[in-house]
């Protein structure tokens, strides 16, 4: 069975992480405890970057799939190598603990061990990320979000500390804030076609919520969604979320009355004298609608006949967007 390094547990399926868990017990019995840094032919084993890296990647996929006993063992290997205090294993190490805890109150210990050692050392960031994704867990959203405003003042470059405190903005209803994370996001990272969708995703959201705080009209915030969600499928051809989140965005622009019908009003000249961004025509939204259905029902005709060549789409996305074309279907009939 193979053991090649694989992909971030992030970004794993649940089918890809259940695999590489099983992959375990053979990972751990085919390398030896012990290893030596000093390749002596014949009687040690050299230690690789890739091995270390498989260790952790195992370690997270045996918790992910509820392989405690695989996971405890991976962790060990871990801190034999490099040291109960190294910082990245301090961090797996406190995953574990949250992992096993059997309720809030072992929660809650978890947690002051991270505040014992972000006493000690302040700046350890693995553990100050593993304290911040804990209160989340715990319901106390507000100390999150200012560890995490905390945490971006010492690394103001941190992309996925940026990205979670977007996401808690945005579970808190404030939409600007959660916005303008994602901004500083590309700022950092301006090709990153996943983080131009979600940008798409917050507007539009935010359309739907009367206390957005949006100082636009929708019809600006949903055009401005998807700008967004172009700008994605542009960087990424065949990105079936943003696909996904254009036909949402121009479906939601195309029911509101009023829209100017001139293609020459598209996306392409300004809109006002102010250097705003151009307005989005009805003829526009109605051609980006139809030609994101259409790639949409590609997609989902090509992943439903097996095809192996359709791209690494996610089951429940696949399922999300059969069921929007059913619906959009439905609506069209009535």
């Amino acid at each position: 069975m193979s053991t090649t390094q694989p992909s971030s547990p992030k970004r794993q399926s649940h089918a890809n992480a259940l695999h590489l868990s099983q992959q375990a017990p053979q990972h751990l019995q085919k390398h030896p405890t012990a290893i030596s840094t000093i390749p002596i032919p014949f009687l040690s084993n050299p230690e690789s970057t890739e091995l270390w890296a498989m260790y952790e990647q195992l370690f997270l996929s045996c918790l992910r799939t509820g392989d405690d006993k695989s996971a405890h063992l991976c962790l060990e290997r871990l801190i034999d190598r490099f040291g109960a205090s190294n910082e990245r294993v301090m961090g797996l190490r406190g995953l574990y603990q949250e992992a096993v805890a059997d309720d809030d109150a072992a929660l809650e210990k978890v947690l002051t061990e991270y505040e014992d050692a972000l006493a000690e050392d302040p700046i350890n960031t693995p553990i100050s990320k593993r304290r911040i994704a804990l209160l989340r867990s715990l319901s106390r959203p507000a100390e999150a979000i200012a560890a995490l405003v905390e945490l971006l003042d010492a690394s103001p470059t941190d992309i996925e500390a940026w990205t979670e405190l977007s996401d808690l903005y945005l579970s808190q209803g404030m939409f600007p804030q959660a916005v303008f994370c994602l901004e500083e996001v590309l700022l950092v990272a301006p090709n990153a076609w996943n983080i131009h969708a979600r940008m798409g995703e917050v507007l539009y959201i935010s359309v739907a919520a009367s206390n957005a705080g949006n100082e636009r009209t929708p019809d600006q915030v949903l055009a401005e969604a998807v700008r967004r969600f172009c700008r994605s499928i542009e960087l990424c051809e065949g990105y079936l979320r943003g696909y996904y989140g254009l036909k949402m965005a121009t479906d939601q622009f195309l029911k509101v009355p009023g829209h100017d019908a001139n293609p020459s009003a598209a996306l392409t000249s300004p809109s006002s004298s102010n250097n705003e961004l151009p307005a989005l025509s009805k003829a526009t939204a109605e051609k980006l609608n139809e030609r994101s259905t259409a790639v949409i029902a590609e997609i989902v005709r090509r992943t439903t006949s097996g095809n192996a060549n359709c791209g690494p789409h996610q089951d429940s996305e696949v399922i999300a967007a059969r069921e929007l074309l059913d619906r959009s279907a439905q609506s069209k009939s009535r």
